[in-house]
């Protein structure tokens, strides 16, 4: 009779356990110390999967783009850039992944400790699984974001510093950022490239960095051209390694999801080019 009870104990405290499990998945949203009960930080997409045909295999993170989270991510993005973002193309069309990055984002500004502790683990295991594979790993964490992560710190030292031997890229608007990149003052293995916008300032930088070596993304109506600008325009969309673009060359987007609606200049019509 005894061990009956215990027994039968047990089993309530296991079926207690649950049920405030599912109420603690439930009240997620508001409470930074349960995101990452749920969910995980890493993710990857159509572009990512692309890379696999040249022996690496990436990840990335998409957080909730500009201040759609309460926080925002693109402090650089202009109006024809926030647009056109591809937030919502594919997967992001789902309620359910949208509610998923804005619990991301906002992880990110109210525990960021426990964000960037999830993600030193999440990346340790995907530079195993990689290997296992026979792949090299990369990433790419801003997917739908523009943060500079050189300066996000997890006990004095960035993602980058604890994994010196792995890939790291960027699409970045940020001037400051490009030119520390260019200055060689970024981690060695943190690569950008800096993104067009129809502003007229970020024309000309634009511009400036692609004669200072850099690399810049031009997105462009229904074809690419072969130059632009009298610079060499490669495909961007057949990879999203851009750490292997070489130096000082256009990376040509077609557009995609809302960016063909584009009237304010972001995407480059053929007229122009």
């Amino acid at each position: 009779m005894i061990l009956y009870t215990t027994k039968v104990s047990y089993v309530k405290q296991k079926s207690k356990k649950k049920k405030i499990k599912k109420q603690l998945k439930k009240a997620c949203v508001p409470l930074p110390f349960c995101y990452n009960t749920t969910m995980k930080l890493l993710t990857t997409n159509t572009k990512l999967e692309k890379n696999i045909k040249l022996n690496y295999q990436s990840w990335g993170i998409h957080l909730s783009p500009a201040n759609k989270s309460g926080f925002n991510v693109c402090k650089w993005a202009s109006l024809g850039c926030k647009a056109a973002c591809l937030d919502t193309s594919g997967m992001g069309n789902f309620s359910n992944v949208q509610a998923a990055r804005i619990k991301k984002t906002r992880l990110f500004f109210e525990d960021k400790i426990a964000f960037l502790t999830q993600l030193k683990r999440e990346i340790t295991n995907a530079v195993k699984l990689a290997k296992k594979k026979e792949l090299k790993p990369s990433f790419r964490f801003n997917l739908t974001s523009d943060i500079p992560w050189e300066n996000v710190k997890l006990d004095g030292k960035s993602m980058m510093e604890y994994f010196p031997e792995v890939q790291f890229m960027d699409y970045t608007k940020s001037p400051e950022r490009m030119s520390k990149f260019l200055a060689g003052e970024l981690p060695a293995n943190y690569h950008l490239t800096f993104s067009r916008s129809e502003e007229a300032k970020n024309q000309k930088l634009a511009k400036g960095f692609l004669s200072s070596g850099g690399n810049v993304a031009m997105v462009f109506r229904k074809l690419l051209p072969e130059t632009f600008m009298g610079y060499k325009v490669i495909n961007g969309d057949e990879t999203d390694l851009r750490f292997l673009d070489g130096k000082g060359v256009i990376v040509g987007l077609v557009e995609k999801g809302l960016a063909k609606k584009d009237e304010t200049g972001f995407v480059i019509e053929p007229a122009t080019t």
